[in-house]
């Protein structure tokens, strides 16, 4: 699993997010994680990853939440960030800015 799984883009919103450095980095390691454990999902890692992110809300507590709910069923991770449904990629675009 490469280490640029994280996009650029997605980095930025982990950091405004979660502005203590230490929790940042916290987020970033645990979807490193989740990533490979995921991988056989054969999603689109960079929706799956914001989708935890998305629906903590800035919450360390709400994203460990969103880690489990993600190692049960990924569906119901891509529910909770609101990237479920065939416009996914827009509200990807939308919540972390486009892909440049």
């Amino acid at each position: 699993m490469s280490e640029d799984l994280i996009s650029a883009r997605l980095h930025a919103r982990i950091q405004r997010d979660f502005p203590d450095p230490g929790a940042a980095k916290g987020i970033e390691g645990a979807l490193r994680k989740l990533a490979e454990e995921l991988q056989d999902s054969r999603q689109d890692m960079e929706r799956l990853l914001a989708a935890a992110v998305l629906s903590a809300n800035g919450d360390v507590n709400a994203f460990r939440s969103a880690v489990r709910v993600a190692r049960v069923d990924w569906r119901d991770l891509l529910m909770d960030g609101g990237l479920a449904d065939e416009d996914w990629p827009g509200v990807l675009d939308e919540e972390l800015g486009s892909r440049r």
